[in-house]
Parts: structure tokens; C-alpha cells; sequence
């Protein structure tokens, strides 16, 4: 049986697997030239949150995680590159070296910002009390507390479905 001690080693590294498919897919996402490995490059950043979600203790956020995004937006995402006419595809143009700078330096101002804030908080030792956890608490609380969040996602859901079908229409009705 390993020891304690091995265990948050093991933990620790697949935490850090997690955070590296996220940053790796978000790159990919962001610096790639063609929309469907744009597409996947996302898959694959969201399917690290995911990842990191279940990490984290809460495995039903997880499964929405990926069930939602990856299973309906990015699967939606890459009907409509797929059913798009090549004529109207795009590849998307290299920015000069201006953009880059401008992006590296808010990129930086930003990432110093958060550093900041996180060493100069005031953590507590103490922590947060744990939440139930069940899915009958959760669902209670989608419907009550959060319900406009949860009528947020479906609204996003809807207009991802309905896009993808007026780009399947408008390639039926000219063929």
C-alpha cells in the first residue's frame, strides 16, 4: 500500500497533467491557423478544467464540464466548420509583430497582476465548510439560487444549435 506521502506525490502530478493539458490545448486554440485544430486545441483546454474540476472534489461539475462544452459547443463548432462551403472558410492571418507585443505585454501585465493579488492575500487557515454534495442539494440550487445561470447556459446551447443549422441550410440551398 503506498504511503501518504506517495499519494500526494501521485495527486500533485496529475494535478500538473491536468494544468498542462489546459494550458497546452489553450495555446493550441490561440495559435493555430486552422479552425478545426482551433477547435480541438479547446476540446482538449477544456477537457484539462475538466480534469482539474474532478481533481478538485467535485465530479458531477466535471462530467457538466465536458458533457456541455465539449459534448454540444465544440462538437457544434466543428459541424459548422465541416458543413461551411470551402469557399467561405478562413484561414485566419498571421498578425504582425505589434500584435504580438501588445498581446505578450497584457498578457504579462495581467499574469502580474494575479500573481500579486495572490501573494498579498489574507488566506484563512480555516477551511470553508464542506457542501453537501448531493445531486438533489445541487439541483435545488440550479433551479433556485442559480436559475438565471442555469437559463444562461441553455440560452447558449440554443443559439450554438440554431447556428449550426442555418449553416447547414444556407449549404443545402445553394447546392
Amino acid at each position: 500500500m503506498p504511503t501518504s506521502d506517495a499519494l500526494q506525490i501521485i495527486a500533485g502530478v496529475i494535478f500538473l497533467v491536468f494544468v498542462a493539458a489546459t494550458f497546452f490545448g489553450a495555446a493550441v486554440a490561440v495559435t493555430t491557423r486552422r479552425l478545426i485544430r482551433s477547435v480541438a486545441g479547446l476540446a482538449l483546454c477544456l477537457l484539462g478544467v475538466a480534469g482539474i474540476y474532478y481533481y478538485l472534489s467535485s465530479p458531477f461539475l466535471a462530467f457538466m464540464q465536458i458533457l456541455i462544452y465539449i459534448g454540444a459547443v465544440c462538437v457544434t463548432l466543428v459541424f459548422a466548420i465541416m458543413l461551411a462551403e470551402r469557399s467561405h472558410r478562413v484561414q485566419m492571418e498571421q498578425k504582425g509583430p505589434l500584435v504580438l507585443a501588445l498581446g505578450t505585454l497584457g498578457g504579462s501585465v495581467f499574469t502580474a497582476t494575479l500573481l500579486a493579488t495572490t501573494l498579498t492575500a489574507q488566506w484563512s487557515d480555516t477551511p470553508p465548510a464542506q457542501a453537501d454534495g448531493s445531486l438533489e442539494r445541487l439541483g435545488q440550487s440550479l433551479l433556485s439560487t442559480y436559475s438565471m445561470s442555469f437559463e444562461l447556459i441553455s440560452v447558449v446551447l440554443l443559439v450554438a444549435m440554431v447556428g449550426a443549422l442555418v449553416l447547414a441550410r444556407e449549404g443545402r440551398d445553394r447546392q
